[in-house]
């Protein structure tokens, strides 16, 4: 029978009826109920199922009807709150509030000093309700009939034996003996004379007597018997005296629950506490004024790690939430929720917290939008990047132009913490474009912080955009007046060294930084040699890797047997002038060396025409064809004529593929226009003459022409050699004029500049006047340029 009846109830229980799916069990020690989690099925909500089986335990059913009852009755924040209660012919059911045991924590020794006492606060003051305002006994105070609520909270269960003294059959008289483990926690009237002895003595003695136990264990672990309570230990000093005033072994002058917590309350009582303040004034912290706020909150930031977590999150944070939305918390506040948010998983941070905080960055508060920029980086990593990018991000442009100081420094700040989760397209389009803002902000720190901003920013940036971007404002930031911005600059360029090409170091960076090796600072000056350091020898680690030369091999044994450098004067000069012409001739051997050449034996023996073509440059230019018809028979020995074909201009590589805006790399602008001209002297000497450009193209190598022509004027003792004697006939059969300054056609300037055709000059006995005719679909009248009178000591000038 007994066996049907415990079926019917497991089916009643698992019924579709049944309000609750139960879980597994939960061990509660010493009691005449089985405690088990549980969901609710409505909500899915978590909850706990007290059960008591009538048929296993019939003795003690009063018990349990009347902890049913008076769990239905009595409502007290500090009590268990009671959700439904289902009673039948086997079982009845109670179903709770999710709570853990008390002896759970006391066992793991997991609980402060703190925490405990907030906890003991809630229960003496429960108990100081039942005792004075429900005219009540509890009777079984003990760590087994306290509860741990979601909140952390402790509430206070157990409620076989709570009676109200105005009745004169209270179930605590005759059934109190029935409750498991009695003897042990009975106070010494009651072991002594039975339950019915509390009626001569104060209401509230037996439950002082159970607190008092309550306190041993919460703070030393198990108790066992009354020999223990003697012996305080881990109580703390400022309790012991109400301690030892509780279980005293006179009931009549024992000290009552509503007497304790007074005690405790008092200036420099046990239960003035942070946790216990913030506990009574949470509930009311939207009503507070800005000096009471501001000190809750001081006391909140004054609680240690070790406090409730639980508790915050469920109490403390939603009345912080209330108050930074819609009560005026404003900044304080808002720390105070990120304290207790870091404690937080993901996803209960995305859950509780994440909708909030992307409402405050919408806020025009510029306090709030301050505080939300300076606590980024705590959240950032549990915002999902859609709300990043679609929320936050557009959210903070506005600051980059808002007109607070203190709101563009932070928002440049900010953007180290989001940058990992922005989009590419963001990166390098709004993003550079911001930047670019505030790299010429007139507030020094935000420049600063810009350039500090770039420099760690700089591998997330697009490989098309990222060298122009950074050299630009690198090298803008060199030339800042304020000394830290230049020092931020040499620093970034030191930290992204491995960002630029090795062309880029040597051609546009090095450059750059010699400038700051004599600022007038001597932090820039240190920083700058560490910064040049690097960088030279990563480019001499390049240059190592590099080829002796770059002509090809018989190309440069032709070169190196041209009679050129012979001509050239006297080649042991070690003066820088001497240098100079040695570089020029080398330079005309080097481009004699990359002509092809095509020597034909008996080509003006036989007065047979020789034809020469130019190849078409890799610039893509037109080249005209020469043909060279010589006028007369050969009347001396025959010598050998080569056909040239013009060196074209070096190609440069094609530039990267942008892969941002256009405008966001025009924000930033380049490098001075003339740095890639710096060495260009024939073009720096052609602008200050006012002359056209010219359109032969000799590799960027100085035009020294009219600086020999100029030598040749004012130095007329001093005799060339034959080879560079400048013909006076040198336009004489052209049909347009030559587009830059005359050269020695045996000086190895080949034949002519490559945009006419001109006849060659009669030079010697031994060499025939040829006639050249000149093809070319276009015709064009190019003035001839003023020759510059120059000498050995100013040539220079061309290269400044």
């Amino acid at each position: 029978m007994d066996f049907l009846k415990s079926a019917v109830a497991s089916a009643i229980a698992k019924s579709s009826s049944f309000p609750v799916t139960i879980g597994d069990r939960i061990d509660l020690g010493d009691s005449i109920w089985s405690l088990h989690n549980a969901i609710k099925k409505d909500d899915y909500s978590q909850c706990c199922l007290f059960t008591f089986d009538i048929s296993l335990n019939k003795a003690r059913l009063p018990l349990a009807k009347n902890a049913a009852r008076k769990l239905r009755t009595l409502r007290h924040p500090g009590v268990i709150r009671v959700i439904d209660v289902i009673e039948n012919e086997t079982h009845i059911y109670i179903i709770v509030e999710k709570v853990t045991p008390l002896s759970w924590h006391i066992k793991r020794k997991s609980l402060s000093e703190e925490t405990i006492k907030w906890g003991l606060y809630s229960v003496s003051s429960t108990l100081k309700f039942i005792n004075n305002d429900a005219s009540s006994v509890h009777g079984a105070v003990r760590v087994s009939s306290v509860f741990t609520s979601e909140s952390g909270e402790w509430k206070l269960g157990g409620f076989e034996l709570l009676s109200s003294m105005n009745e004169d059959d209270a179930i605590i008289y005759t059934y109190g003996s029935l409750l498991p483990d009695s003897g042990r926690y009975a106070p010494p009237e009651v072991a002594n004379g039975g339950w019915s002895a509390i009626k001569k003595n104060p209401l509230g003695a037996p439950d002082a007597y159970g607190l008092g136990i309550l306190v041993f264990e919460a703070f030393n672990g198990t108790f066992m018997g009354t020999d223990q309570l003697g012996q305080p230990r881990s109580i703390p000093g400022n309790m012991v005296q109400s301690y030892r005033r509780l279980i005293n072994a006179n009931p009549k002058i024992r000290l009552n629950a509503g007497q304790f917590v007074e005690l405790g309350r008092k200036t420099g009582g046990f239960f003035e506490t942070p946790l216990i303040h913030i506990t009574e004034d949470a509930d009311r912290l939207g009503l507070k004024t800005e000096d009471e706020r501001d000190e809750f909150l001081g006391e909140l930031d004054a609680l240690t790690d070790d406090f409730p977590e639980d508790f915050f999150k469920m109490k403390i944070l939603p009345e912080l939430l209330k108050s930074v939305e819609f009560g005026g918390g404003g900044p304080s506040v808002f720390g105070a929720i990120m304290k207790i948010g870091l404690k937080m998983s993901d996803d209960e941070f995305e859950s509780r917290l994440g909708p909030v905080i992307l409402r405050l960055f919408s806020s025009p508060d510029r306090a709030m939008r301050v505080c939300l920029l300076d606590n980024l980086p705590l959240m950032v990593d549990r915002i999902p990047q859609k709300d990043v990018n679609n929320k936050i991000w557009p959210a903070m442009t506005t600051g980059f132009i808002d007109t607070a100081p203190i709101v563009r420094e932070q928002t440049v700040k900010g953007v180290l913490s989001i940058i990992s989760k922005l989009s590419d397209r963001v990166i390098n389009g709004e993003l550079l474009r911001y930047l670019a803002k505030t790299a010429s902000d007139e507030q020094p720190g935000i420049r600063t912080n810009t350039t500090i901003c770039l420099g760690k920013i700089a591998r997330n940036l697009g490989v098309g955009s990222r060298s122009k971007v950074l050299i630009a404002a690198f090298s803008r930031s060199l030339r800042d007046p304020f000394v830290h911005a230049r020092n931020a600059a040499l620093m970034a360029l030191n930290a992204t060294i491995d960002v630029f090409s090795d062309e880029d170091c040597a051609t546009k960076i090095l450059p750059a930084v010699c400038i700051s090796l004599i600022d007038k600072e001597k932090l820039v000056r240190d920083q700058a040699n560490k910064t040049l350091d690097s960088y030279l020898q990563r480019v001499r680690k390049y240059a190592s890797t590099m080829s002796d030369t770059a002509l090809p091999r018989e190309t440069a044994t032709g070169a190196a047997t041209a009679p050129a450098p012979a001509r050239m004067g006297n080649q042991s000069d070690t003066s820088w002038a001497g240098w100079a012409i040695s570089s020029f001739t080398n330079k005309m051997a080097g481009a004699s060396g990359e002509m092809a050449s095509s020597t034909t034996a008996n080509g003006s023996a036989n007065g047979s025409a020789l034809k020469q073509t130019q190849s078409l440059p890799a610039s893509g230019r037109a080249t005209p064809t020469v043909n060279v018809i010589p006028a007369k028979p050969v009347t001396s020995s025959p010598r050998p004529t080569a056909s040239y074909t013009a060196r074209s201009s070096t190609s440069q590589p094609p530039e990267p593929v942008e892969t941002f805006e256009d405008d966001a790399m025009d924000a930033w602008g380049t490098m001075d226009d003339d740095g890639d001209n710096f060495f260009d002297a024939s073009s720096q000497a052609a602008k200050a003459a006012g002359a056209p450009a010219v359109a032969f193209d000799d590799g960027g190598e100085p035009d020294f022409a009219g600086w020999l022509a100029a030598q040749s004027k004012a130095k007329a003792h001093k005799q060339l050699p034959k080879g560079l004697t400048k013909s006076n006939a040198a336009g004489e059969g052209l049909n347009i004029r030559p587009s830059v300054p005359a050269r020695s056609i045996s000086a190895g300037a080949g034949v002519g500049n490559g945009a006419s055709n001109v006849k060659r000059p009669t030079v010697g006995s031994a060499r025939t006047v040829t006639s050249m005719t000149v093809k070319k679909d276009v015709k064009k009248e190019v003035p001839k340029p003023i020759e510059a009178d120059m000498n050995d000591d100013d040539w220079g000038d061309a290269w400044d």
